[in-house]
């Protein structure tokens, strides 16, 4: 029974891809930062009756020492042995940036990218000793083009790639597989429980309002739900040799073909004619 460890499975894509991988036949490792959330995926599994597949873990990617008696702990019921990591824990906040206060601008960076990188050395000495290992990176549309409001998320997201691709050199030696997959608007919640930051005496006020409108249509309108993304990272798990990247979904397959195919300066005055907020200039 192949083994993974999967961060951030208390709601959406991380909850999800457990019942997936589960289902698969995998002995999966359910982290979450707060164990009072682990209700719905519990009743989840007993409704499959998967809960002989899946062990429950505290785990928050911030902190090493819960990093450490994470994997101590997976590691003791395994024989030192692990398949993979999905690196799916992450938390974001919008806004203008000028009104961005310094706390939650840190709190994203740690999380989703930091957090990843605190982990995936937690874990590397496993993989290196195995020989092989998937560590699969929960991107996002979000690392092709920048998003009004979004800009420290997007920032994250950009960061994870541009590690994951140089990385992806350090491992491949060792028959260690880096995985990027890239969704794109999909129902989670994430676009609930995220902060706006909109101060009554923002200079940006007027305009922030207009975009969080406007996505918040686009959301309700085009988000899909996650079992696409949990299946996707099935995919990508089983594959003899997997793709780096995964872009899942219609709109980020479309950012993925248009990066560095049209200029930045088009696809921005797109977005804010579909959003529905005064064309940049």
């Amino acid at each position: 029974m192949p083994t993974v460890l999967i961060t951030g499975t208390s709601t959406g894509i991380g909850r999800v891809t457990t019942e997936c991988l589960a289902a698969k036949g995998w002995r999966v490792f359910a982290t979450m930062r707060d164990l009072a959330k682990k209700g719905a995926l519990e009743r989840a599994l007993k409704k499959a009756r998967l809960e002989s597949h899946v062990t429950i873990l505290q785990l928050d990617v911030n902190d090493p020492a819960s990093i450490q008696a994470a994997i101590a702990a997976i590691l003791a019921e395994t024989g030192n042995a692990l398949d993979a990591v999905v690196h799916n824990a992450g938390v974001a906040v919008a806004g203008a940036h000028e009104d961005m206060p310094d706390a939650d601008i840190r709190r994203v960076m740690e999380t989703n990218f930091f957090g990843v990188l605190a982990l995936t050395r937690a874990v590397l000495p496993t993989f290196r000793a195995q020989r092989r290992g998937r560590v699969v990176l929960v991107s996002s549309q979000a690392a092709f083009a920048g998003q009004p409001a979004n800009s420290i998320y997007c920032a994250s997201k950009w960061a994870l790639e541009g590690w994951a691709e140089s990385i992806a050199f350090e491992l491949d030696g060792f028959g260690i597989h880096a995985i990027l997959v890239e969704p794109g608007p999909y129902r989670t919640e994430i676009w609930r429980s995220t902060p706006r930051i909109l101060p009554k005496d923002s200079e940006y006020l007027p305009w922030l309002e207009q975009v969080f409108r406007g996505a918040d249509r686009h959301e309700a309108k085009t988000a899909r739900d996650p079992k696409e993304v949990a299946d996707v990272i099935a995919e990508a798990l089983a594959a003899k040799s997997p793709k780096f990247r995964y872009p899942v979904g219609f709109f980020a397959r479309l950012d993925h073909f248009l990066r560095g195919k049209i200029p930045t300066r088009f696809i921005r005055r797109g977005t804010t004619r579909y959003l529905g907020i005064p064309r940049t200039r």
